[in-house]
């Protein structure tokens, strides 16, 4: 699997496989499962999605720094991707981190439509 290197490939991937609203859904799962307070509708648009997770992890980041780790533990983002980002800039982190949680979510969706 070659994973997208940005968002909008990403997006431009899952609606070509026509996976976009199993990738909404596998989100919801997962926030529902760290228990942070945001669901997505399956009509979100993707500019929506993208500004909206990206506020959500700014702010957890900024002021619910637990519960930010326990989402990235829950979505089993990889711990050297978010590592090797640069942290000084924490709006840019969270732009960062919120592509690398959709990502993972992405290989989650593409592996259960590709094996089942």
């Amino acid at each position: 699997m070659q994973l997208p290197s940005n968002f909008e490939a990403l997006i431009k991937e899952a609606n070509a496989l026509d996976l976009y609203k199993k990738l909404i859904l596998q989100l919801n799962k997962d926030f529902l499962l760290a228990n942070v307070d945001l669901g997505f509708h399956e009509e979100t648009l993707p500019s929506s999605l993208k500004l909206l997770l990206h506020e959500t992890v700014y702010k957890l980041i900024q002021e619910k720094f637990t519960e930010y780790l326990n989402l990235l533990y829950i979505i089993d983002v990889s711990e050297s991707e978010v590592k090797a980002l640069n942290g000084d800039d924490i709006l840019k982190l969270s732009e960062d981190v919120s592509f690398l949680i959709l990502k993972r979510e992405w290989q989650k969706v593409w592996f259960k439509n590709k094996y089942s």
